[in-house]
């Protein structure tokens, strides 16, 4: 967002906004505005779904987007084998789901033009929406360790093998960094997508000021700035893909200490 003097803020694009005049509704006191970030969280919802129904046809010689909705879902059958075993595969839904959600969310804050005159926004600039998708991972992990191990699954606090002597202490920090996994998942998703967003509007800011002052400056500053947006967006690109993966991952690596309890 240009302010006065040409000087544009960085954090505006995480401002979340009510569209549509929709910023009087309320039930119970409590204002239900549909927000820029329930919009983008919505196309990413639909574009899961239509992502989805390109691998639902199950020809005989599959299509392009068959081919891509299968390979997804190889790919992340394949990790969830590797960390959890043969037992991975009832999650394969809910991970593979989780994965493209993010990578949607990632991928479409980084659009050049918005949707029904709204601009892109990255809803997983957010951390209440990282922190909401951690804490329900988090919470499916707790539920699968109770389902199949009962309170047995408190044994994950006392690794096997520990000294007796050290039994006061371990089981105490094995709790905190147990309960912490959900705050650095979440964490984790949230500054890495709100860093690089900083980052490509502050070079914007360059490039439109270079715009605006004497044709020496302006080149010496502008151009290399540019090069600069051009890189890191792709690098922003790789950085969306990555995020979703390690999200993915970490998650199943926690699925793994519920269902392979030692």
């Amino acid at each position: 967002m240009a302010e006065g003097g040409g000087k544009i803020d960085p954090m505006h694009q995480f401002l979340v906004e009510p569209l549509f005049g929709t910023q009087d509704w309320q039930i119970a006191g409590y204002n239900i505005a549909f927000t820029n970030s329930a919009m983008w969280m919505a196309v990413a919802a639909v574009g899961l779904i239509a992502f989805m129904a390109l691998g639902t046809k199950g020809k005989l010689i599959p299509t392009r987007g068959q081919v891509m909705v299968e390979s997804v879902v190889r790919f992340i059958d394949n990790m969830l084998a590797s960390n959890i075993g043969p037992e991975g595969k009832r999650y394969v839904p809910y991970v593979f789901s989780l994965f493209m959600f993010i990578l949607f969310a990632n991928v479409l804050g980084l659009m050049p033009l918005g949707v029904l005159g709204v601009h892109p926004f990255t809803f997983t600039s957010h951390f209440t929406i990282t922190g909401i998708l951690a804490i329900l991972s988090f919470a499916i992990v707790l539920v699968v360790g109770f389902w199949r191990h009962g309170l047995h699954f408190f044994s994950l606090f006392v690794p096997h093998g520990t000294p007796w002597w050290l039994l006061p202490v371990i089981p105490l920090i094995e709790f905190v960094s147990f309960m912490v996994r959900p705050f650095s998942l979440g964490l984790r998703l949230f500054v890495a997508m709100t860093a690089g967003h900083v980052l490509l509007k502050v070079l914007a800011g360059f490039v439109i000021n270079a715009g605006n002052a004497s044709a020496g400056i302006g080149l010496l500053v502008g151009i290399p700035s540019f090069g600069l947006m051009v890189g890191i967006s792709a690098l922003e690109l790789l950085v969306a893909g990555i995020q979703a993966y390690v999200f993915a991952l970490l998650t199943s690596l926690y699925l793994n200490d519920a269902v392979n309890l030692h």
